[in-house]
């Protein structure tokens, strides 16, 4: 293969210890075994720059800069402008200057743009140049659902982002070679969104790596304690995960210890807002904020749950659980997009009440929560190896270039 890659993310794609961060480093990686790529990305904070060293081992080149544009400036130059908020957030001259650069400078054969508001710092390509836009999420469709849950001043701002999204997301797919989502469910969504067909939307699925999360690899296990442990796993700044842990600590946990009374409720993830960390207070629930090592309360799990209310793509955080054998019990909105079925590899349940009934249930036949662990696994190895999910990213990245795009 001739010509390299041009890599663009919204975070730096090192180390993949986090939802985002994990299928970009693995696009990375694989790109990387393809033909030489040069990473423009953003660090979110000093701990993220402080990977750029480490990340240049699989980098021809790279540029990464601070994001340091604050929300209420982005969302003032937003609205003033009629840009999306979030495409204002990730704006930056000196990423649009690099990657002019780059272009001008580099033989690049390939753009791969991850997360949509990364595709303004892509300009009109020659027609030799694919362009490939990793969507990964539908991302106006969960600001349209914020909106519709919501009231007041944000539910409006939701709504605004919502459509003004939606629009740069088409205007971006009208340009792009190939579009790509992390479920067949996402892509389906989007097609018919854009009208675009699946010759142009397709499905790149999320996979895990499971000789890492191995319950019989080498690691620490966490201290398990006493009583039942119950453990959600993700990034506790995030307001899926806060609102998904507030109602299973709140409503949910409750019922359960109304039949296991020691059950507990791990929460484990950084950075947990005061909201989160106000949970600790409650009977039986534990706050552990980041961990050296998630592995260890998976392992340590009796039943992962997964209760998202507001959900887009396919959860690594239930991946991950299915990889280590732990029997899991996740919302529908969790759930969707996972090759994996209903009451064989997880258990999904449908409201706050059938999650206390169905983690009951698991931990209360211990037999059969370990048949579903064990199916789970199974089920990772056969459909959610890297390997498998981007076998096809070669000929997407290197097949031809439409011969005219939209400015």
């Amino acid at each position: 293969m001739s010509g390299e890659i041009l890599f663009l993310c919204h975070r730096i794609p090192f180390p993949p210890d986090r939802g985002d961060k994990i299928r970009s480093y693995h696009l990375l990686e694989r790109m990387a075994e393809l033909a030489p790529v040069h990473v423009g990305c953003f660090a979110d904070d000093a701990r993220d720059m402080g990977f750029a060293l480490d990340m240049a081992q699989m980098t021809a080149s790279q540029c990464v800069l601070m994001r340091n544009r604050s929300r209420l400036m982005a969302g003032m130059k937003g609205l003033a402008t009629g840009q999306s908020l979030l495409v204002s957030l990730f704006d930056h001259p000196g990423l649009h200057r690099w990657v002019a650069r780059m272009l001008a400078e580099r033989p690049i054969s390939a753009v791969v743009t991850y997360s949509a508001q990364m595709a303004h710092f892509v300009p009109v390509l020659p027609s030799q140049t694919r362009f490939v836009m990793d969507f990964v999420d539908f991302d106006s469709a969960k600001y349209a659902s914020y909106g519709a849950q919501g009231s007041g001043p944000m539910a409006w701002i939701n709504r605004r982002e919502a459509r003004v999204l939606l629009d740069f997301e088409r205007k971006v797919a009208d340009r792009a070679d190939l579009c790509a989502f992390v479920s067949e469910a996402e892509a389906a969504l989007f097609r018919e969104a854009s009208g675009l067909g699946a010759d142009r939307i397709v499905a790149i699925d999320n996979g895990v790596a499971l000789d890492y999360f191995d319950p019989e690899a080498n690691f620490d296990r966490a201290e398990q304690g006493e009583g039942p442990l119950i453990v959600f796993t993700g990034q506790m700044d995030y307001r899926p995960n806060v609102e998904a842990v507030e109602s299973f600590a709140r409503e949910v946990l409750p019922a359960i210890r109304a039949v296991h009374g020691d059950a507990r409720f791990a929460i484990v993830g950084r950075n947990p807002v005061k909201q989160v960390q106000a949970l600790a207070g409650l009977p039986g629930v534990i706050v552990t904020g980041g961990v050296p090592d998630v592995r260890g309360w998976l392992v340590a799990a009796d039943v992962v749950v997964a209760p998202l209310r507001i959900a887009r793509g396919i959860q690594n955080k239930v991946l991950e659980a299915m990889a280590m054998a732990r029997p899991v019990v996740a919302s529908p909105q969790a759930a969707e997009g996972i090759d994996a079925r209903d009451g064989e590899h997880l258990i999904v349940a449908s409201d706050p009440t059938d999650e206390a009934r169905q983690v009951s249930a698991l931990l209360s036949d211990r037999d059969r929560a370990k048949r579903l662990g064990i199916a789970a696994r199974a089920r990772m190895e056969e459909r959610y190896r890297w390997s498998a999910t981007l076998r096809d990213l070669p000929n997407m990245l290197f097949g031809p270039a439409r011969d005219a795009r939209a400015a």
